[in-house]
């Protein structure tokens, strides 16, 4: 290898999947995203293993899951003092820059620092950001800047690299706040999904075969989105179905909007890259920190280990090394971009990492394989954990879970754990189980169903292994699996 390769690393935050054209999106157009798979690879089946920003972010970070790295929630922030996969970066001799949202914590609290640690330049939005003339931290302390996030984000990541001298390798991270709530769209945006959306085929969800877990959030797009996300009272005289369609259509109208506005961005970046004669050698990755439920089952927000929340769109190019065109199919989680990051670029991985390294799956770049040149084994599952046992906002309790090929299976323990931020309030532990052949939309929980008793069987017996592969615990009131204590 004669050179290690830059590394371009593009996050937005809540982009789902399926408001993603190369994932085959009916509400919009995202050409300049989807022309990063184009030119490389999509992957279809990349999932969070804590559908929230900051644990998901630091998961990305660390390649370590929720309960070793301590970001379990949104009001556990990061010990930046941990390792992160950018340490190992510039340990092989690269820079590392920052921009945009951290969201991990800010400052110090209790004498651990939360700032972003290892980077050579760090400037980032404070807790969530602000839309329009956002606040940036950065080591000279805060500031305002004028203009859209989105867009001063780019410009101030590719003016640090541009700051650069020699011809080190670098590691850019463009980390963006859009489109989180309160979707708030630039001028160049706005207005531009005025359309009628359309609705998705399971907006009318009426939960009746979930749990009683699932029908106490608090997502609807009909009883809670809100004033303020709107931007405009709901008109009068309407029928409630046609008041939640009305909804629907601004939240969509806004959503889109600031898409539009990362899309573009992604355009920057890669045009900025191939004027600078970089993008051949430039491992260059489009995603988001988690998935989002957009009308899906009546929702929006996230959280729960359902497929529209849980799964992560990433695209990534690297023409050097990986060929255009190809779709990866097999279960990659959040857990596993730091260790394959780190073989593209020839740098170990920190052995406290846990993630299954997906690149030789993907790259004609042989100096980077192992003696047999083989990939390792493809994962038969992931493994699922959600910690905020939440009753101050969206009341989603706290469960983990199992998912493969075909089924989903999860355990609602309903129960905080004493965890910062999380409700006292006790429900009774409940199952949910999916046949994703049968049902991809998860309509129909047959956790209780007697067809399905052996395979629920197994499926708490592979959840149970997973689980202790990882170095997680089961909470207490979950009985061991038959399956495992037939075992011994």
């Amino acid at each position: 290898m004669t050179r290690r390769p830059n590394i371009v690393f593009v996050l937005s935050d809540d982009h789902a999947a399926h408001a993603i054209s190369a994932y085959g999106s009916v509400v919009n157009r995202t050409p300049h995203i989807d022309a990063v798979g184009e030119t490389g690879v999509r992957f279809d089946n990349l999932f969070a293993t804590n559908s929230l920003c900051a644990p998901s972010r630091a998961s990305i970070l660390t390649g370590t899951y929720s309960h070793v790295n301590g970001v379990a929630t949104l009001d556990t922030f990061i010990d930046s003092s941990q390792p992160t996969f950018v340490d190992q970066l510039r340990a092989v001799g690269y820079r590392a820059g920052f921009v945009g949202k951290w969201h991990m914590g800010d400052g110090e609290t209790d004498g651990v620092s939360h700032d972003p640690r290892g980077f050579d330049h760090w400037d980032v939005l404070i807790d969530q950001g602000e839309y329009h003339d956002p606040r940036f931290l950065s080591a000279d302390g805060l500031r305002v800047e004028r203009g859209y996030a989105t867009d001063l984000i780019t410009d101030l990541a590719l003016r640090w690299v541009d700051s650069l001298d020699g011809d080190d390798p670098w590691v850019l991270f463009v980390w963006h706040k859009a489109p989180h709530r309160p979707w708030e769209p630039d001028a160049a945006h706005a207005g531009a999904y005025s359309e009628p959306i359309p609705v998705p085929a399971t907006f009318t969800d009426d939960l009746s075969t979930r749990s009683a877990s699932a029908r106490r959030a608090a997502m609807s797009i009909g009883e809670h989105l809100t004033e303020e996300d709107l931007k405009q009272p709901v008109p009068e005289g309407l029928s409630p179905e046609a008041a939640t369609l009305w909804k629907y259509q601004r939240y969509m109208e806004d959503y889109l909007a600031c898409v539009a506005s990362v899309d573009d961005n992604v355009g920057r970046v890669t045009d900025w890259l191939r004027g600078r004669g970089d993008l051949d050698d430039t491992v260059l990755l489009y995603g988001s920190d988690q998935g989002f439920f957009l009308g899906d089952h009546g929702w929006f927000d996230k959280r729960f280990m359902y497929e529209e929340s849980i799964r992560m769109p990433m695209l990534l190019s690297y023409p050097r090394a990986v060929a255009a065109g190809q779709v990866h199919t097999g279960i990659v989680t959040n857990v596993d971009i730091a260790v394959s990051l780190l073989e593209a670029a020839g740098a170990d991985r920190h052995p406290r990492m846990q993630g299954r390294s997906f690149w030789r799956d993907i790259a004609d770049d042989t100096e980077h394989h192992n003696e047999t040149g083989h990939a390792p084994p493809p994962a038969d599952g992931l493994y699922y954990r959600y910690w905020m046992h939440d009753d101050r906002s969206h009341h989603v309790g706290a469960h983990y879970g199992y998912r493969d090929d075909r089924y989903t299976l999860i355990y609602f323990y309903n129960d905080g754990l004493g965890m910062p931020g999380c409700s006292d309030q006790r429900y009774p532990p409940e199952w949910e189980l999916y046949d994703l052949h049968t049902d991809p939309h998860q309509l129909v929980n047959v956790a209780d169903d007697p067809a399905y008793a052996d395979v629920r069987a197994e499926l708490e017996a592979r959840l149970w292994r997973a689980q202790a592969a990882v170095g997680d615990e089961p909470h207490p009131d979950q009985p061991v699996p038959t399956l495992v204590a037939s075992d011994g």
